[in-house]
């Protein structure tokens, strides 16, 4: 048993090893056909990376980014495809940074406050396509699309003077009013820039999601009903309900994505609050496989991919050469996972014929010595 574990967490391993790889050598192709040098693209990005102040920069941006890889990783352990984490969390954001503008608390009580509002718009929005599928058996794939719309018109109606935005003293944005000094979370004092305290709390997150799905009968009806429903219907769980509850708690965690910024940035919900966050964290469950530790190694790779980017414009690249590495490791995943799921199943046929075959072996022997 140990050594079929050993061999699993091997393959695990594999394949986003594999795909990262299959994306850079690609990206390589890429630049040499436009006439770079790839090498010193790569080594550009590296060196400027990790630098200080790009390191505080990558866990800043990894904290949001690893809030948005477990709320769409519940979905996927469910085999629900909650595509609308964007919507989720922006419109969480926006009645959160509403609701913490509108107030003046002390900061033990403002604080969670605004974080809980998030939470539980982030929960409402997405139960809708949890219900919608449970009852008129409509794809979360397409609910969740069209929520997202839904989410940015309304937005854009609430964040207008004389409704819950406010126009600032230089006359040039609209946001929500700011939050005051109470309202805003801890940080660490690194220089030059300080990193967010909310990287604790996504940490939190990290360490309940593993927990739940791993140690608990919840989780474990959760991933029974993502591997077959009707197993999971005939072992006596709730399907539906369980979906449901899935959706609640994936749009729960998505409600958290806007909170870095929000209480350790900007203070406010504009019209420059960080979007396409969603869709970020959908590439980075992938390459995670869903576990929090590889979610957090794919936050930590998109966060460095993003800080190269702006290096690799200074020095005459192509800044979209960035996405094109992006684009290339989630396709490359979607591979390499395929390749190494079907090595390891005919490695486990192998192995099974191959103690079939001993033990008819064995059983012939003793035939002839009796």
């Amino acid at each position: 048993m140990k050594k079929f574990d050993k061999e699993r967490l091997l393959l695990g391993i594999a394949a986003p090893l594999l795909a990262i790889v299959a994306a850079f050598l690609v990206t390589a192709v890429v630049l040499l056909a436009t006439g770079k040098e790839p090498f010193s693209a790569f080594g550009i990005m590296f060196d400027y990376g990790t630098k200080s102040d790009s390191q505080v920069y990558i866990l800043n941006k990894a904290t949001t980014y690893y809030l948005a890889g477990l709320a769409v990783a519940v979905g996927f352990r469910m085999n629900l495809f909650n595509i609308g984490v964007d919507g989720q969390y922006r419109l969480a954001a926006f009645f959160a940074a509403a609701v913490g503008g509108a107030l003046t608390l002390p900061g033990i009580v403002q604080i969670p406050l605004i974080i809980l509002t998030a939470m539980i718009v982030g929960a409402m929005w997405a139960g809708i396509a949890g219900v919608l599928k449970v009852t008129r058996g409509v794809s979360e794939v397409v609910s969740t699309i069209m929520l997202n719309m839904i989410a940015t018109a309304i937005i854009g109606y609430l964040l207008q003077q004389g409704r819950l935005g406010h126009l600032d003293a230089a006359g040039t944005k609209v946001a929500t009013t700011p939050l005051p000094e109470s309202s805003r979370f801890f940080v660490f004092p690194t220089l030059p820039d300080p990193i967010w305290g909310f990287i604790v709390v996504a940490a939190i997150a990290g360490v309940a999601y593993w927990f739940i799905l791993s140690r608990t009968r919840f989780g474990f009806d959760l991933r029974t009903v993502g591997q077959s429903e009707s197993a999971a219907e005939a072992s006596g769980v709730n399907v539906k309900k369980m979906i449901v509850t899935s959706m609640l708690i994936s749009g729960l965690v998505a409600g958290l994505v806007g909170m870095p910024t929000l209480l350790n940035d900007s203070f406010e919900y504009g019209g420059d609050f960080p979007t396409g966050i969603g869709f970020t964290g959908i590439a980075i469950a992938l390459l995670g496989r869903n576990h929090p530790i590889g979610i957090a190694l794919g936050a930590l790779l998109w966060g460095f991919l993003e800080r190269g980017a702006g290096k690799l414009e200074f020095e005459g690249y192509d800044r979209e050469i960035v996405g094109v590495i992006q684009g290339v490791i989630v396709l490359c995943v979607v591979i390499a996972y395929e390749v190494v799921r079907r090595y390891g199943l005919k490695r486990q046929q192998r192995q099974v014929g191959e103690k079939l075959a001993a033990q008819a072996n064995n059983s012939e022997k003793q035939e002839v010595s009796a």
